[in-house]
């Protein structure tokens, strides 16, 4: 899983741009693996899935069941009635997964993770998305903008081309023929 820039530098620039918790001093955003996350919470069952008598806190995976091998981008949020987590009174939680639209890895960017927090910003009132719009007149001009950026997001997605990449496809030769495969026989 090859990465375009470090994470440290993408977190240190999300700490720039979005600021710490200025009462645990933990980073408002920050991108994480994961498979390597996981939470005390409050459950009724063992590790085996046999249900307690008395529910207890148990550390456990937060993302590996559902997400698997892939960065996700999180927000520091307040635990006010998220009774499952205890005494915890802040933690983190997923606000964007780092996957194609097939459910694919795709690795982290900063100007990606940018975007999710001023579109979540911009959702919730406190920032507006003004500055994404550039003033173009000519319409063939938006198109082009437009479709640089998805090739550089997605490039070549097919699903041909994906099986290929990820190992579950079959390419076959060129100078491949019904004649050759008789011959093999």
């Amino acid at each position: 899983m090859e990465l375009t820039e470090p994470i440290e530098s993408i977190n240190r620039q999300l700490v720039d741009h979005f600021g710490i918790d200025t009462s645990s001093g933990q980073p408002m955003f920050r991108i994480v693996w994961a498979p390597d996350q996981f939470d005390k919470r409050l459950t009724h069952y063992t590790d085996g899935g046999i249900l307690l008598l008395h529910p207890e806190v148990r550390l456990l995976p937060k993302y590996r069941q559902w997400i698997g091998e892939k960065w996700i981008l999180e927000r520091l949020v307040a635990n006010l009635n998220n009774l499952e987590l205890g005494t915890e009174k802040q933690s983190y939680e997923c606000i964007w997964t780092f996957q194609d639209r097939n459910d694919n890895y795709l690795p982290p960017r900063f100007d990606a993770s940018k975007a999710v927090v001023d579109i979540l910003y911009a959702a919730e009132g406190k920032k507006s998305l003004r500055h994404y719009i550039e003033n173009e007149d000519n319409i063939e001009t938006r198109h082009a903008r437009v479709e640089k950026l998805y090739a550089e997001l997605f490039g070549n997605e097919t699903p041909a081309g994906d099986a290929l990449a990820y190992g579950s496809g079959i390419a076959v030769p060129h100078n491949y023929t019904a004649q050759n495969e008789g011959e093999k026989s």
